[in-house]
């Protein structure tokens, strides 16, 4: 049985008029830079059918984009400039530079394009006014081209100005990628085939409890791990040592526990062992033990073998598996064990037809840590915060932005 076709409410890239165009491309790029080079591009990859949709429309390429978490100036560091290589060898063109999103060098440079030519802005992030989404910064950016293309979902969570603003100012377009990525979701959240499994782990509760309240009315199973499950195991009065969690989340945990007993609620699976030590190093001596065991300066950094084999059995009846965040201290690998299996489990749950899909960049990190094949799964998605939001049915600012279709005709 395959999963119902998805109409996506959004005005999409195939639809747009590119012909002699000047097209602003609000990219998701935000790529690791070492020593002024970019070494890790897959995020400029994964947007390259758009990118080269727009030229081989006959329009003229204008890209934006941020690059990490400047304090709202200019910094080096966190120049957009090393990412001209590695788009000139993708895009087989130049790649011109603007040394600002905004100003007299990025309008001079934008308005000179011609059909096929392309043009890459400074980080967004450099100017406070993004964050803000200033209305001024927005009609700035806005005056650069005669189209807007959003295809950064990692950044549709945030209501900022080249992802909220902009779009009301000219005719707008949802970019291939970004078209994907709503697409598949979309498919896995709204319309899946059952047992629905969601598999969630993580460090900040705030993000990940909105997403587990609303799986216990849309899937059948979460199973959690790390330090989420560490907040858990204590909402249940087991004593989790110098474990990570969050007290202040413990009632909501209790509460979301009884929730999940009722019928026609999805059960939440906590650990029932953990395997501890006293520190995090990969020559710490490691105890699988019941979490009633737990005490003293022991501290949870993997789930164990009897929790793994429960998780597992799971996954094995589940029709749509939804994945975000490793279980354990996956960075070393003396904890990384349970990620492994519950990886193995998936992705054979995945071979024999499931749908899988999976998110968050400590979960794409740790397949390319341990060389486990990326593309075992149905779809991996690009976003993390991005993703967690759309599968805990939150309305993402960007994309609300997108379904107001423009009525404002493109400049001549």
């Amino acid at each position: 049985m395959r999963m119902a076709i998805v109409a996506l409410p959004y005005p999409l890239l195939k639809d747009a008029p590119l012909k002699g165009r000047r097209v602003l491309v609000r990219a998701g790029f935000d790529v690791p830079i070492e020593n002024g080079k970019v070494v890790d591009p897959s995020r400029i990859e994964t947007l390259l059918p758009t990118m080269q949709a727009i030229l081989q429309g006959g329009a003229s390429l204008i890209l934006m984009a941020h690059q990490g978490r400047p304090k709202d100036k200019p910094d080096p560091v966190f120049s957009q400039k090393p990412l001209v290589p590695v788009l000139e060898t993708l895009l087989k063109t130049k790649v011109l530079f603007a040394d600002s999103c905004t100003g007299d060098s990025a309008k001079k440079a934008a308005a000179a394009l011609k059909p096929g030519e392309v043009l890459l802005l400074e980080n967004l992030r450099f100017d406070p006014r993004e964050k803000k989404n200033d209305p001024a910064f927005a009609q700035e950016l806005a005056s650069l081209g005669d189209l807007y293309v959003n295809d950064a979902f990692t950044n549709c969570h945030r209501a900022h100005a080249s992802m909220v603003g902009v779009p009301k100012l000219l005719p707008s377009f949802m970019g291939l990628q970004l078209e994907e990525e709503i697409t598949h979701l979309t498919k896995a959240t709204e319309h899946p085939q059952k047992p629905v499994v969601l598999i969630i782990s993580g460090a900040k509760m705030e993000t990940k409890i909105p997403v587990i309240e609303h799986f216990l009315n849309k899937g059948d199973d979460v199973l959690i791990g790390g330090c989420v499950a560490n907040t858990f195991i204590a909402a249940r009065g087991f004593d989790v040592g110098e474990s990570k969690y969050e007290e202040e989340w413990m009632e909501k945990c209790q509460e979301l526990m009884l929730q999940s007993e009722l019928a026609g609620k999805a059960k939440i699976h906590v650990p029932r062992d953990v395997v501890v030590a006293s520190e995090a190093t990969e020559t710490a001596t490691k105890l699988d033990l019941p979490v009633e065991d737990i005490l003293g300066d022991m501290a949870i950094y993997d789930i164990g073998k009897v929790s793994i084999e429960r998780f597992i059995a799971v996954i094995e009846k589940a029709k749509t598996i939804i994945w975000n965040g490793p279980l354990g201290l996956y960075e070393l690998n003396r904890f990384s064990h349970a990620t492994k299996r519950i990886a193995e489990a998936v992705a054979k749950a995945c071979k024999g037809g499931a749908t899988a899909i999976l998110g968050g960049g400590d979960t794409i990190d740790f397949h390319t840590r341990y060389k486990y094949p990326i593309d075992a799964y149905t779809y991996v998605s690009t976003g993390g915060g991005a993703m967690l939001e759309f599968i805990g049915g939150k309305e993402l600012p960007a994309l609300s932005a997108l379904s107001m279709v423009s009525r404002v005709e493109p400049r001549k």
